[in-house]
């Protein structure tokens, strides 16, 4: 009987440290917008405007040459220009980043999460707070793509007569 109870209340413990530990990960996703606070450094803010952002969430990475240089901290609708306005916390170690870079939406994989990929410009000044990313490239959504493939694939397949063949032109 005495190891009976022992055995379970092992096996509580083990589920209540699984449990931790999902809570513990799931904070840590860019989509969440939630973390512990683990290497959060003091960086600089600055915006980028964008057409089209896609499914880019709050807490996702910033990264430049691969390497995660900060991260999105507010996503919003400017309705004079009518884009969406996307708020970037730089790093304070990286503070020579050309001012005329761009940003574009970028996808891990296929269909991995999303993030702000910058590509460094070539002037003398750098990106500082309250600077904005003027050249950007708006996210790249799988859905229009495929949309647009059937689209053309269909008007192919009207100019072609029943038989098979191509119509003839006169």
């Amino acid at each position: 009987m005495r190891a009976n109870r022992s055995l379970e209340i092992g096996t509580g413990l083990f589920v209540l440290l699984g449990l931790a530990a999902l809570l513990f990960l799931s904070m840590q996703l860019p989509a969440n917008g939630l973390k512990f606070g683990f290497n959060k450094s003091a960086g600089y803010q600055v915006t980028a405007e964008f057409d089209n952002i896609g499914g880019l969430k709050v807490g996702a990475p910033v990264r430049m040459a691969g390497v995660r240089i900060g991260d999105v901290t507010r996503v919003g609708f400017d309705t004079n220009t009518e884009r969406a306005e996307v708020w970037l916390r730089i790093d304070q170690q990286f503070n020579q980043i050309p001012a005329d870079s761009s940003a574009s939406i970028d996808t891990e994989g296929i269909l991995g999460a999303q993030y702000i990929s910058i590509s460094p410009g070539g002037l003398p000044t750098y990106l500082k707070a309250g600077s904005q990313i003027i050249q950007t490239q708006s996210a790249l959504v799988l859905e229009n793509l495929i949309n647009k493939f059937f689209a053309n694939f269909a008007s192919k397949g009207s100019t072609q007569s029943p038989g098979g063949g191509a119509k003839e032109q006169k």
